[in-house]
């Protein structure tokens, strides 16, 4: 009872009414009606003040910032809220929004490792899986030559063509791994030319050109020939965006499919659009399709070959030149992919070939 704010209030109400008491009587034209008078008003409104002051201004918060601390003590910080009153004159209740944030803070570090959790788990067995395909295939062919096999010339040069086929596989995976785990660390450096980004992708089309003739697919390249599509970015590393993009249209479209590619000149950019008439990619993978291993079609994909790494890689070189890939994609009637570059303008174009 003492130790609440009623309590509390109690004490300190009858000792104000007792001092107030105290000074009247010392009062020569006091009377016993007005010490009694004062006692009783002194007493009500020392008691409501205090005891309002007590249960809204430091009971009341000290309950909030126990519970708080209860919460964070078990780890149940899924109902705390962000909302706090900036505007109160207690300082409790800043005490409670510093702990407050505090938790929330705590909350968004825990979602992050719990999601950095699932990526690792996910990653782990995305890679396990990749790995074991070329390594089983391998052994497999290694051991049935070793258990008699090498002796029949046509067969051991066979299964030493599909070994070697399956270790090659194995290194284009591990290099793409190494590939994009030196960007994510800044490692690997963007080395910025001039180049025409119209020559780049007609480079990438000529060597596409078989593959895609092989299943009959159209590749058609619109582009405005009066028009200058310079630009200023790795070379190397763009070449690598743009055959990754375009065999994408290929591989993913359908025999006597075309695939269509256009250069756009904006004010400062140059778009680039890769379309393609295939299967297309439903809606709930769009968002996932860019990440390692992920795969709309898992069969297929298998069928088709290829690392499951490429869009990943397109991704993290497109952010190292401060720009994004961008897909729509409809099921069914095919997929879009966009990107930009900085579009290098002729003045700006001289200037660089005269300091050079």
């Amino acid at each position: 009872m003492l130790a609440s704010s009623r309590g509390i209030s109690l004490i300190l109400a009858v000792a104000i009414s007792v001092m107030v008491s105290a000074f009247l009587s010392l009062l020569q034209d006091s009377t016993p009606v007005l010490i009694l008078v004062a006692f009783g008003l002194s007493f009500s409104a020392s008691y409501l003040l205090i005891n309002i002051t007590l249960e809204f201004l430091v009971f009341r918060e000290i309950g909030n910032i126990y519970s708080l601390l209860e919460k964070i003590q078990k780890k149940d910080l899924s109902e705390i809220s962000d909302k706090s009153s900036k505007s109160s004159i207690s300082p409790l209740r800043k005490i409670n929004n510093v702990i407050n944030s505090y938790a929330i803070a705590r909350q968004k570090e825990i979602d992050a490792l719990q999601k950095n959790a699932e990526f690792r788990r996910e990653f782990i067995a995305d890679i396990s899986h990749e790995l074991k395909t070329p390594i089983f295939a391998t052994q497999g062919y290694i051991h049935t030559l070793l258990d008699g096999a090498i002796d029949d010339k046509q067969v051991r040069m066979k299964f030493l063509k599909r070994a070697a086929k399956s270790l090659d596989s194995l290194d284009n995976l591990v290099q793409d791994l190494l590939t994009l785990n030196q960007m994510e660390s800044g490692v690997i450096k963007f080395v910025y030319t001039d180049f025409n980004l119209k020559e780049l992708i007609d480079e990438v089309i000529e060597e596409l050109e078989h593959k895609a003739s092989k299943r009959k697919v159209n590749i058609s390249f619109k582009y405005d020939s009066d028009k200058s599509y310079v630009t200023h970015a790795d070379r190397q590393k763009i070449y690598r965006v743009c055959q990754n993009l375009i065999f994408n249209a290929v591989k993913y479209n359908h025999d006597e499919g075309e695939v269509k590619i256009s250069l756009k000149t904006q004010k400062s950019h140059i778009q680039v659009d890769i379309k393609d008439d295939g299967q297309g990619i439903p809606p709930e993978d769009l968002k996932r399709i860019f990440e390692r291993f992920y795969r709309v079609e898992k069969s297929r994909n298998k069928k088709e070959g290829g690392t499951g790494l490429g869009l990943a890689i397109v991704k993290h070189i497109l952010e190292g030149h401060k720009s994004k890939i961008s897909v729509s994609s409809t099921v069914g009637k095919g997929s879009i992919f966009s990107f930009s570059l900085p579009l290098v303008k002729e003045k700006e174009l001289e200037k660089n070939i005269e300091v050079d």
